[in-house]
């Protein structure tokens, strides 16, 4: 993926300046006509191994919640198939899936660590958000075929081995409680985790409801009890899936993080760096669920730095809006690019005098 406002136009000159906090600065001025200037900020130090530690955990994490998962799937299949319990084996076949969706955000999570190349300028972070993407759909078509299956046994009820049932059921909560703990400290911030997340929280009421399916079934003789409960895991498993894949899907079609207003950014920054009369053209993505990424022109006032202003810009954008890669056309006269007029564009915002 590219910055899609780096423009560049061959008559005229271009400043860039590349902002490093370990301590390294490059410039260069092609000498042409106009100025402009570009900026790249990149923060590293204690913040980016603190990620890179949390990450490490994470892939550990999963690669745990991974063998725990396939362990339990192997005994809730065969004792759902002894026992003939649907929820029990509903359960089994959301393991099935459920632990090739852990593999898959397992591997995700290790290639996401993967230097850039010049293929990929911005590595493999978005392969986590692409694996929640498809574990997402994974859950819905758990979805529809458990529903399909309760509605037959509903039709036609099926005698169920309550004490294998039960016994099987209850060693899946205590698996899944073990997976889900594992998991719990990172997924509010990692679309990849908080879809393996879901699933093993998925895992864990299909286990309770098995539980409660196989208790009802022998004190109370009812065996519609079991298509129920599966019904009540299908709608579960059917909301979290549905919000993943909102959010997923929206991360990889490059919408603007969560909780960042562009017209109130494009506003804030001329009052709050006074180098700046105006910021427009600005756009905002996602590379992940945790980086977020900004290209943006901004007008420089007569007399002030070049140098100074971009830099007092991009603190404003660290400090107050936590983007740390953000890429600034710094421009001395009106804007160049006036056939720019994409649909989301912040407005350009004007302090007043």
């Amino acid at each position: 993926m590219s910055d899609p406002h780096d423009d560049h136009d061959h008559g005229h000159g271009h400043d860039h300046d590349h902002d490093h906090d370990h301590g390294h600065r490059h410039g260069h001025d092609d000498g042409h006509g106009h100025d402009h200037g570009h900026g790249h900020g990149h923060r590293h130090g204690t913040q980016a191994h603190d990620a890179h530690d949390h990450h490490a955990a994470s892939t550990r994490k999963l690669g745990a919640a991974f063998w725990l998962i396939v362990g339990v799937m192997v005994v809730e299949a065969v004792g759902g198939f002894w026992s003939n319990s649907l929820t029990l084996m509903a359960d089994a076949g959301h393991l099935f899936v459920d632990a090739a969706s852990l593999g898959l955000a397992w591997f995700a999570h290790r290639l996401a660590v993967r230097p850039r190349t010049d293929t990929r300028s911005f590595g493999y972070g978005r392969l986590q958000v692409l694996a929640a993407f498809v574990n997402s759909l994974l859950l819905l078509v758990i979805v529809a075929g458990i529903v399909t299956e309760a509605i037959s046994r509903m039709m036609t009820p099926h005698p169920v081995e309550t004490g294998i049932a039960a016994a099987v059921a209850s060693l899946g909560v205590l698996v899944n409680v073990a997976a889900a703990a594992l998991l719990h400290g990172g997924h509010q911030h990692d679309l990849n985790t908080r879809a393996a997340y879901l699933h093993v929280l998925s895992d864990l009421i299909g286990s309770v409801a098995a539980v409660a399916a196989a208790l009802i079934i022998r004190y109370t003789g009812w065996l519609p009890a079991d298509a129920w409960m599966s019904l009540l895991v299908a709608a579960l498993i059917a909301r979290g899936a549905w919000r993943l894949l909102l959010d997923s899907a929206h991360v990889l079609q490059e919408g603007v993080p969560h909780g960042l207003d562009l017209t109130a950014l494009a506003s804030r920054l001329p009052v709050a760096v006074p180098g700046i009369e105006d910021v427009h053209h600005v756009h905002a993505w996602s590379l992940n669920a945790r980086d977020t990424l900004l290209t943006a022109h901004a007008r420089v006032r007569a007399g002030f730095d070049v140098a100074a202003t971009l830099a007092a810009l991009k603190t404003v954008l660290v400090r107050e809006y936590g983007i740390e890669h953000s890429t600034i056309q710094l421009e001395l006269d009106d804007c160049t690019d006036t056939h720019l007029h994409c649909a989301g564009d912040a407005p350009r915002a004007r302090p007043a005098a």
